[in-house]
């Protein structure tokens, strides 16, 4: 393959994928989302609400748990040589 041919290829594929990307959410805009609405007329939405918080905070804490150890591992590393 040439590198006009590779490039050519790369702007079909990216303008097929961008065509794809504006018609999915073209279709995303005609729906109502009645989900929602219902968890909101239920009161459920604060539960939702609620797991996702858990959630994020949880993989938060152990993304600074994991840093933190990391950064002993460095130090100790470092001390060495």
């Amino acid at each position: 393959m040439s590198r006009f041919d590779n490039l050519r290829m790369k702007r079909l594929f990216f303008f097929n994928f961008a065509f794809l990307i504006i018609h999915s959410f073209s279709f995303a805009q005609e729906t109502i989302p009645q989900m929602a609405d219902t968890f909101r007329a239920d009161g459920k939405i604060y539960v939702v609400v609620l797991v996702l918080s858990v959630v994020f905070a949880c993989l938060a804490t152990y993304l600074i748990i994991i840093d933190r150890k990391l950064k002993k591992l460095e130090d100790i590393f470092s001390n060495k040589k």
